[in-house]
């Protein structure tokens, strides 16, 4: 099976232009064979663009994601709808009642319906607005899409590996991590990544943004890592979109060839 991940090129205030790329994405890999598509973090307003936020948020019933639902059943491919500001206060029966903006992404399955919905975990403090402008999620999204379970974490939940363990007890395979990962931290996104699929023994599958903001350039490096922590598809800071082959059975061989999940003290 064949998973694409979409480096979309993110421009502020061009949401339109932003969701249209994404859209366009999802039917190239669909068209090339792949059996599930994973989008950036904040894909259509940028995660940097934090004056935009509340102007361009959305429930989950939104234009954004309708589009996203619609071309997923088109052409018959799941997609883990990177992430957009979710509007909670407009957000009927998937969320506490309360009032404010999540950093939000969706997992549809091939048929178009939503299947899990993540709410970023962490909130980037360090020179960003995140934490002061969103509220973080409380709850884990896994769907199981084909032969994988799949799970989704957001860009800064990576620095935060109890997060990880608790989806592998979840039976986590596939584990797609949305992103907005900027210069000059690269080698901290890679080492990351590839820390939680060694641990976990999974496939791990970064979709990071390219682009460029007022104060902060995104590195790219999209990156699929199999269970042995091994790239095994990956990009430069362009716009790509990376395809790798991934194999369910790989995870149970790994997993019990070197069985260390099995050696954890609880």
């Amino acid at each position: 099976m064949q998973i694409a991940v979409a480096q979309l090129e993110v421009r502020p205030g061009d949401l339109s232009g932003n969701v249209d790329r994404a859209v366009e994405a999802v039917r190239t890999a669909a068209d090339r064979g792949a059996a599930i598509v994973c989008l950036p973090e904040l894909f259509t307003v940028g995660y940097f663009a934090f004056d935009a936020y509340a102007r361009q948020a959305e429930p989950l019933s939104g234009p954004t994601l309708t589009r996203i639902a619609e071309v997923a059943r088109e052409e018959s491919v799941p997609v883990v709808a990177g992430s957009i500001v979710e509007d909670l206060a407009a957000t009927d029966g998937d969320t506490p009642a309360e009032e404010g903006y999540a950093n939000t992404s969706v997992v549809f399955d091939a048929a178009g319906e939503r299947r899990a919905v993540f709410r970023k975990h962490h909130l980037f403090g360090y020179g960003s607005r995140e934490q002061q402008l969103l509220e973080p999620g409380e709850s884990l999204a896994v769907a199981d899409l084909g032969a994988f379970t799949v799970g989704v974490s957001t860009c800064y939940d990576l620095r935060f590996p109890a997060l990880y363990r608790e989806y592998v007890d979840r039976g986590v395979t596939l584990m797609c991590v949305p992103s907005a990962w900027p210069y000059p931290r690269v080698e901290h996104f890679e080492t990351l990544a590839r820390a939680r699929a060694i641990e976990n023994q999974w496939y791990l599958a970064t979709a990071n943004s390219a682009g460029e903001f007022e104060d902060a350039t995104l590195c790219g490096r999209s990156t699929v890592f199999d269970p042995w922590g091994v790239a095994v598809a990956s990009s430069d800071d362009d716009p790509a979109l990376v395809y790798a082959d991934i194999d369910p059975e790989r995870v149970e061989r790994v997993r019990e060839e070197f069985p260390a999940l099995a050696d954890r003290r609880l």
